[in-house]
């Protein structure tokens, strides 16, 4: 049995998980001594990126296993289950904790604070044999690993996000997810991505700040005046071709249901981690795979009839670079390389932000 304060240390250090635009969808509950339970949400209502709630799934996954390498630093060993009848859009997992005399603290236990995102260029040098050797092994079984670490290779996903950076920048609905998701003049934030870790510098951001503050603004930008090609220079075309190479996991088969979207958010955390662990820096590049989402699902997500038909041609730009057919599952992609770290990141709400009131 474990004391109140331990699943409190464990919890604490769970709660540095990664999610999309660092919205941290859950909360926690301590239901006994051996017990807690993961009360999750999506942000699917308002987040154009949270396509039917499995960025959020994912994200709960990448929870789920950064609170199972927490626990092992404890001596207790973790399994979840969801709890059935919960439904996707409000998924709770119970997660059950066990002594286990002799556990050895998971290997990948210091990388969970040190894990950051990096989204300005990083060194092109190499990726070692040892460290394309544990990115390929990261994920477990029912995944496997793409790199895309040539300059053609990295040339042409620079191409891919750079066309994917203009229908970002330009669909309306994504408009409110942007404005929202930035605190603007900040180092650091525990509930949004501050300024400074953006990625631009600092004439751009003030800028991006004041144009941002109304969509009229946005509007006459990007058609006068071409306000999205300083941002996706910097934010995608150059960290493109500034990295040692752009990582792709593979699902054996399709994800189907919260489960499985909760598993390769487990699969994505540990390739996250075990790129810090190998001297490594990461940054997702996640838009690409959301679009093709939608469009492979026959999902319509903006009233601008050109950003539904810009979204299903990225998917077959996606795939003749990946060389796979629209029926492939792809879970996750990221690039990868050597940086200095970050001055600048997000940071999280404290444990008891996140307790269910009276937990």
């Amino acid at each position: 049995m474990a004391s109140r304060d331990t699943l409190l240390k464990i919890l604490d250090l769970a709660r540095w998980a990664p999610s999309g635009d660092n919205t941290q969808p859950w909360r926690f509950e301590i239901v006994a001594d051996d017990h807690l339970a993961i009360h999750g949400h999506d942000t699917r209502e308002w987040c154009l990126y949270d396509f039917n709630g499995h960025a959020s799934h994912m994200a709960h996954g990448a929870l789920l296993e950064t609170l199972r390498i927490a626990a092992t630093g404890e001596g207790l060993a973790a399994t979840w289950a969801l709890r059935a009848g919960a439904g996707d859009k409000a998924p709770v997992f119970d997660v059950r904790l066990a002594a286990q005399p002799g556990l050895a603290a998971d290997p990948l236990l210091p990388f969970i604070e040190s894990r950051v995102v990096q989204r300005r260029p990083m060194r092109t040098t190499p990726l070692s044999a040892a460290q394309r050797a544990a990115l390929a092994a990261a994920p477990g079984p029912g995944y496997a690993v793409r790199f895309f670490e040539s300059g053609a290779e990295r040339r042409r996903v620079a191409g891919l996000l750079w066309r994917n950076a203009y229908l970002r920048l330009t669909c309306p609905e994504a408009y409110p997810v942007h404005k929202e998701i930035i605190e603007w003049r900040t180092r650091f934030s525990k509930d949004r991505i501050p300024e400074q870790a953006v990625g631009v510098d600092g004439a751009t951001a003030r800028l991006m700040e004041w144009v941002m503050a109304s969509w009229g603004r946005v509007q006459f930008f990007n058609k006068y005046l071409g306000g999205t090609i300083a941002p996706r220079v910097q934010l995608d075309y150059i960290p493109a071709l500034a990295c040692a190479a752009h990582v792709l996991i593979v699902p054996d088969r399709p994800a189907q249901g919260v489960e499985a979207h909760v598993r390769g958010g487990i699969a994505m955390q540990r390739l996250w981690l075990t790129a810090a662990a190998v001297g490594l820096h990461l940054q997702p590049e996640m838009t690409p795979l959301i679009f093709r989402w939608y469009a492979r699902a026959g999902q319509t997500f903006s009233a601008v009839p050109a950003i539904a038909a810009g979204a299903l041609a990225l998917a077959g730009e996606f795939e003749r670079i990946g060389g796979f057919g629209p029926d492939q599952g792809l879970t996750f992609f990221c690039r990868v390389g050597v940086s200095d770290a970050p001055r600048s990141r997000s940071l999280r709400k404290s444990v008891e932000e996140l307790m269910l009131p009276g937990r």
